[in-house]
């Protein structure tokens, strides 16, 4: 398990056994480091260990890319009620937060990541995030290797996040167990509309789509309003589970 080493505006993810080198000078950060503990580097600054929380992973982990928004995250694991001693097929690991979050959650997590260098950089993530015993990130196409996944299911939830992803949902039936959720995440409209009538098609049933926005208030001394900073919108989630 991996800590936040803090000194006033300053975080930084490390696991116990790791180097931290700043400008602040270098800490070596000891196996049996606990929250609360104050670290000194050979500078004499201080750090405060603080314990790894899930947003915490959003905000550290090494990316590759756009990871999954902790709203959409929350969403899927809303919808899809992942809890721990679950088995979860994933797909289109990038930076890994999704696959760490449910890891978190103490579910069982195979993730597919086709890019070697992203798997790597993912694999490394669920290190520092302490899943790595919970999520294997397996570098291929899922879809080059469902009849692979078929055997190893079935699974109670599949969550993708791929530009092929209509082609794991066709089959889906065979992946899932009984009741089992899938949730898909599309950053387009189009491939959302694929994702939906392949669920059809596969005979999903309580098939969903929802677009994700949300926006950050502000309040000031003129007024309060919706923040006109950032990103709103984020993407689109469809739902659906298999039936007995």
């Amino acid at each position: 398990m991996s800590y936040l080493l803090v000194h006033d505006d300053r975080e930084y993810l490390r696991a116990p056994g790791d180097e931290l080198q700043t400008d602040l000078g270098v800490l070596d950060v000891p196996e049996d480091v606990e929250p609360g503990d104050v670290l000194e580097t050979h500078l004499g600054e201080a750090f405060v260990v603080r314990r790894l929380r899930g947003p915490d992973l959003f905000n550290h982990f090494e990316r590759t890319g756009a990871p999954m928004m902790p709203r959409d995250i929350g969403l899927v694991i809303g919808h899809t009620g992942v809890a721990a001693g679950d088995r979860v097929l994933d797909a289109g690991t990038g930076t890994g937060v999704l696959a760490a979050y449910l890891g978190r959650l103490r579910a069982d997590v195979v993730t597919y990541e086709i890019d070697d260098g992203f798997a790597d950089v993912a694999r490394e993530n669920m290190r520092l995030a302490g899943v790595t015993d919970r999520v294997d990130v397996r570098t291929g196409d899922l879809t080059a290797h469902l009849d692979d996944a078929v055997a190893d299911g079935p699974f109670d939830a599949i969550t993708l996040d791929t530009g092929d992803a209509p082609a794991v949902v066709e089959r889906a039936s065979d992946l899932l167990a009984d009741g089992g959720h899938l949730a898909v995440y599309s950053p387009f409209v189009e491939g959302t509309r694929e994702v939906v009538e392949a669920a059809r098609a596969a005979g999903l049933v309580d098939v969903e789509t929802y677009e994700t926005i949300q926006r950050e208030m502000d309040f000031g001394e003129r007024g309060s309003r919706p923040s006109t900073a950032g990103v709103g919108h984020t993407g689109y989630l469809t739902f659906a589970r298999r039936e007995r």
